[in-house]
């Protein structure tokens, strides 16, 4: 009431105002913004599956100093096949495939289709001409800055290899009234469609006949073996992926997985690296799907709990951060590796751990400091660039002649690397 003592303010200590306050305030304020019926759960498992191929690439993707100075892409995979298995709980494509299955089944509804299709594209696109413009202006740059040919090549080539993903995720997007088609006739049988083709490829490849078999048959399965874990979202969405379906996707995947690798000849590690005979990601064997299913039943099945932990707002803001980065921090994480190793390169020439040969478990352990560097370096980068991955106007490319030149930039990147692959 109006007559009642103020009581006096407590006295606050050192740490009172410092950086965790306010950080702390900020992810309350974060977590009172968000509408309760936002599916944290979901957006964690994006964050997830981000975080996961980021850290998995700045581990495995080595630029290393040779004789002539320049720096060429090397991976610690030959030399620690150990580590192959290791992966199988970071290369979380699938994940991003499953949310990428549940956000379409959930905001497809009645909107008007070809509407919703176009603007998925932009918001997926944006990103990737950026970086490629960015590219083909550095392509063209850095040898006039004394940077030797080959680090330019290797350096191109490093950032446009995860891309390729985003144009198979555009392609599957772009069926997804087909998908949800036939998750209505099938329900989360329909998956099996795509993991038969991928089957019967692999069975045409790696079968009795495989030396009659022309080698691209197997990019074939660049569409279906990623659409298995799509098709698998857009039944999750629909209620029909239950906890009794999940533990029998993570049986069937975990014990798929052995049988692969131990009997059947497929690499244990879930990518390729220089100088492999065989790969599971390029292209995609059944490889992909079988990790998938083991993947996604986890995934299920810690749903509940993820949206428990992410009811806190300091876990809760960590994610949505991430979240409103995700597609930013996919397409420059591997830009920031090549300043980073491009810098050492030049100022130090060989580096422990950055630009050293990857052929021993001393060089992992001395990447893990250089991975917190790579961290920081892409921060700002993400902070910055951002904003891009919403509408253009009203931004630096608001206006059509900056759209032209980055538009142009990329496609010289594009010509460019037509010329050096």
């Amino acid at each position: 009431m109006s007559g009642d003592a103020v009581a006096p303010t407590p006295p606050q200590g050192p740490s009172s105002g410092g950086p965790m306050r306010r950080l702390r305030d900020a992810a309350v304020r974060l977590d009172r913004a968000t509408p309760p019926t936002r599916e944290r759960a979901i957006d964690g498992l994006r964050a997830t599956a981000i975080s996961g191929i980021v850290l998995g690439h700045w581990m495995v993707a080595a630029l290393v100093v040779w004789q002539d100075g320049g720096l060429r892409g090397s991976s610690p995979l030959p030399a620690l096949p150990w580590i192959g298995p290791i992966g199988w709980g970071v290369q979380l494509l699938a994940l991003f495939f499953l949310v990428g299955g549940y956000v379409a089944a959930r905001s497809r509804g009645s909107a008007d289709y070809p509407a919703w299709l176009t603007a998925r594209v932009y918001r997926l696109g944006r990103p990737v001409v950026l970086v490629m413009a960015l590219w083909g202006v550095l392509v063209g740059v850095l040898p006039l800055l004394g940077v030797p040919q080959v680090t330019v090549r290797t350096g191109a080539v490093l950032v446009l290899q995860p891309l390729w993903f985003i144009g198979v995720f555009l392609v599957i997007t772009a069926l997804t009234k087909v998908l949800l088609a036939a998750d209505r006739r099938f329900g989360a049988a329909a998956a099996l469609i795509p993991l038969a083709v991928v089957g019967l490829i692999d069975l045409a490849r790696f079968g009795p006949w495989g030396a009659a078999v022309p080698v691209g048959i197997g990019y074939v399965n660049a569409i279906p073996a990623w659409m298995f874990a799509f098709q698998l979202g857009i039944s999750w969405a629909h209620g029909r992926l239950r906890r009794p379906l999940a533990v029998a996707l993570l049986i069937v995947g975990a014990v798929g997985l052995l049988v692969l690798v131990t009997r059947l000849g497929y690499p244990a590690a879930p990518i390729g690296y220089p100088g492999a005979e065989r790969s599971n990601l390029n292209p995609p064997s059944l490889f992909v799907p079988v990790l998938a299913m083991a993947q996604i039943g986890v995934a299920v099945l810690l749903r509940d709990r993820l949206d428990r932990l992410l009811r806190r707002p300091l876990p809760w803001a960590g994610i949505a951060v991430l979240n409103m980065n995700a597609l930013t921090v996919f397409c420059w994480h591997l830009t920031a590796l090549f300043v980073v190793s491009a810098v050492g390169a030049a100022v130090w020439g060989v580096v422990p751990g950055l630009t050293s040969v990857p052929d021993s478990g001393g060089w992992l352990l001395a990447r893990v400091p250089w991975i917190l560097l790579f961290a920081v370096v892409l921060a700002p980068l993400s902070a910055a660039l951002h904003r891009f991955e919403r509408p253009w106007s009203g931004t630096l490319l608001g206006s059509w002649p900056v759209r032209a030149a980055v538009g142009a930039a990329a496609t010289g990147y594009a010509g460019a690397m037509i010329i050096l692959l």
